[in-house]
């Protein structure tokens, strides 16, 4: 894959992020999904050096993984205290205590591989902008913005993991993104319920 390719593909995901847009054809491998990161991209999550390298597809996709786990942590322990409704809360903690198991089954095998990987759990735009929105939010309506973002992220998890386990670059990290796409579909399901 060509660096024009990565970097098409990096604004892609990342406008996908946003809105948690689903891929018309989850069948079909779609590499918008999960991007590799540009310099810029890389720069954005706490890197000062301009003359940074893009982040390789596995480390693209380990970041998003872990952004991804991060954002949900985050999101739902807000939920755990600003949350109305005991079903929002009780879906919270088990984000919590899934997302924390995903993020060390990641960190543990990313440190396998050679060479090592390490995950960067850095938000991106959309995700530092949809937490500050919640964190202005108080009972139903938190409520109510809670399950549309758990809805959205965990449907563009869900693109990621399937794309990446169709067409990713390193092994490892496909078996592990096929193995967590039912739980995320799982969670998927979970959330859509709180909308009703």
């Amino acid at each position: 894959m060509n660096f024009k390719t990565l970097a098409l593909v990096s604004a892609a995901a990342l406008s996908l992020a946003a809105c948690g847009k689903k891929a018309d054809d989850t069948t079909a491998v779609d590499n918008s999904t999960y991007a590799n990161t540009t310099a810029t991209d890389v720069n954005a999550a706490g890197s000062n050096d301009a003359m940074a390298a893009p982040a390789s597809g596995g480390q693209a996709f380990v970041n998003m993984a872990a952004a991804s786990d991060a954002f949900e942590i985050e999101t739902s322990k807000l939920a755990v205290t600003n949350g109305a409704s005991a079903a929002v809360k009780k879906f919270a903690g088990q984000m919590i205590t899934a997302h924390e198991g995903s993020t060390a089954k990641l960190k543990a095998l990313t440190a396998t591989l050679s060479p090592a990987l390490t995950p960067n759990p850095a938000l991106s735009a959309e995700q530092q902008q949809k937490l500050a929105d919640l964190k202005t939010k108080q009972g139903t309506d938190f409520d109510t913005a809670y399950a549309a973002a758990q809805v959205a992220g965990h449907q563009q998890t869900l693109d990621t993991l399937k794309g990446y386990a169709a067409t990713g670059d390193v092994s490892q990290l496909k078996t592990f993104a096929s193995g967590l796409a039912p739980t995320v579909a799982a969670h998927l399901n979970m959330a859509k319920a709180l909308k009703s």
